[in-house]
């Protein structure tokens, strides 16, 4: 039997005697099995002992890079932050790449430096292009791991998605408004910030397969690419009302919903529902003041662990079967919000 570690350690690990540990190294005879297991044991046990020592001191950079409106981008970033200190094997540090809008260049551009400076990671929030998905495949190709966050890409080309599942959030906002909204016929609003955006998708196909088989007599209306940008998402709504008399509820799926509420207010349009996303600073304010009615949100927190972690298994310093499972859907009201 062979060890890097020195008898004495042994022994101490082991529970037994010097003279005992030295038999068994030099596997002399008159040793119980059982003793050989012991000391076996022990071995194991400080060669875990040594690769945690050693990749505890291990620092690992990643890149966190979104296309997303700024108040959910510092969101995202606070809950990383937050999760920073307590990661263990190994020290996280992360470096943020967010605009409001990037064009798919501009994104490629992003993703092309970090595939030349070399990254630990990257974490992913970008629409579902073909482009952007040729690209995380080639910062796996690269050794370097990518982890979608809330919106997905095609599973050759990252290691994990971390967020809810969007089908489910999309139903179970279908499955609340509908039973708020009764029995009476309408159209509901639904906003999404880009169809390129898989999560959001997914959020509509849910919230539509709900509708259906439920609630029959509501319809849906689709506003899309306002990308989550407050005037661009005004004007969409605007032209929807317009044309649309019958809307009577909304589910934004992709944000900007100062702008939404804004647009029915001009029009004098009354919503009597409106189910949004996200516990972001804009949508906490307008829980409060009843301006929207419930926001179907998960914790970011549970997300940038999950992301961290996936993270360390790549490495590998966690096992490598090691999986993350999609954070819970939760339901924020005005109550929750005003204490």
């Amino acid at each position: 039997m062979k060890s890097r570690f020195p008898l004495k350690d042994i022994a101490l690990q082991a529970g037994l005697s010097l003279a005992t540990v030295d038999r068994v190294m030099h596997e002399r005879e008159g040793v119980r099995a059982v003793t050989r297991a012991r000391v076996a044991a022990a071995i194991a046990e400080l060669e875990r002992q040594y690769v945690q020592s050693g990749l505890a001191g291990r620092r690992l950079v990643i890149d966190v890079v979104m296309d997303t409106p700024q108040r959910f981008s510092a969101a995202v970033r606070e809950a990383f932050e937050a999760e920073l200190p307590g990661m263990r094997p190994a020290s996280f540090s992360a470096r943020f790449h967010v605009a409001e809008t990037m064009s798919e260049p501009e994104l490629l551009a992003i993703l092309r430096t970090i595939r030349r400076r070399g990254s630990h990671g990257v974490v992913l929030k970008a629409p579902s292009t073909p482009a952007i998905a040729d690209l995380a495949a080639q910062l796996m190709a690269a050794k370097i791991p990518v982890v979608t966050l809330v919106t997905d890409l095609p599973e050759d080309s990252r290691i994990g998605y971390v967020g809810m599942d969007n089908h489910v959030a999309g139903a179970t906002a279908a499955y609340l408004l509908g039973r708020m909204v009764k029995d009476k016929p309408g159209k509901v609003l639904v906003t999404l910030s880009s169809s390129l955006f898989a999560g959001e998708d997914e959020r509509e196909r849910g919230f539509r397969d709900v509708l259906a088989g439920h609630f029959p007599h509501l319809s849906v209306v689709r506003i899309s690419e306002g990308f989550g940008v407050d005037r661009t998402t005004e004007l969409l709504v605007r032209d929807a009302l317009e044309r649309e008399p019958d809307i009577l509820a909304v589910y934004s799926a992709g944000g900007a919903n100062r702008a939404i509420v804004k647009a029915f207010a001009d029009a004098r349009r009354a919503c009597a529902v409106f189910a949004a996303h996200d516990l972001d600073q804009d949508n906490v304010r307008l829980l409060a003041t009843g301006e929207i009615t419930f926001v179907i949100h998960h914790d970011l927190r549970h997300d940038a662990r999950s992301a961290y972690q996936l993270m360390l298994a790549y490495h590998p310093m966690l096992p490598a079967d090691f999986q993350v499972a999609p954070s819970r859907v939760a339901i924020a009201t005005p109550f929750e919000v005003m204490h």
